[in-house]
């Protein structure tokens, strides 16, 4: 027996092939999709959390002259960077997970 590589041409071309059949389907399945909406909630959360008054702004007006603490708080600078990386972690995984 001869080792037959298969080789392609131009007039191979819209002829089905086991070759070509075997590629049906889409690549991502419902898992995948639902991961994707969860990290995409996780980012969402975490950019809303960031969310808040900057530091010379004091009941929603400019005061150069008050300096608001808020900006440093545990929520904006720990919780919420940790939430949007942990959300695009999730979306690589749904990206890269394989589907059955």
């Amino acid at each position: 027996m001869a080792n037959k590589k298969h080789q392609f041409s131009a007039d191979d071309i819209g002829k089905k092939d086991a070759v070509t059949s075997q590629n049906k389907g889409f690549y991502f399945g419902r898992e995948n999709y639902k991961f994707m909406l969860i990290g995409l909630a996780f980012i969402a959360v975490g950019f809303l959390l960031m969310m808040g008054p900057d530091a010379n702004t004091v009941n929603g007006k400019y005061d150069p002259n008050v300096w608001n603490d808020g900006i440093f708080s545990i929520r904006r600078i720990r919780i919420a960077p940790l939430l949007i990386i942990l959300g695009f972690a999730i979306e690589v995984y749904a990206i890269l997970k394989r589907n059955k």
